[in-house]
């Protein structure tokens, strides 16, 4: 699976994990030079809190267009570290 922004992939792997129709990528899969990281944070019920990355390619900025979990509760461990997108980051094989 690619991560694409900006006509730029940010992420790849053979390795990814669907929940909640979302791609959750290995931490190690992403191009770390097109993330920046976030002040924001989020909770959800089940997964706990999330942490937020903005993407730049090219100069453009797409503010917390993706987010991860560092610490995970025990029912999303398997997601822990994994980053996921949204904001127009298409997602495809």
């Amino acid at each position: 699976m690619k991560a694409i922004w900006n006509n730029t992939v940010i992420a790849e792997s053979d390795n990814t994990l669907v929940i909640e129709n979302n791609h959750y990528f290995p931490a190690e899969s992403i191009k770390k030079e097109y993330f920046k990281t976030s002040d924001t944070h989020t909770n959800c019920p089940w997964k706990g809190m999330a942490s937020y990355y903005s993407i730049e390619v090219d100069g453009k900025v797409n503010t917390d267009a993706a987010w991860y979990y560092p610490e995970t509760s025990e029912l999303a461990k398997q997601i822990k570290g994994r980053v996921a997108f949204w904001k127009g980051v298409s997602v495809e094989k």
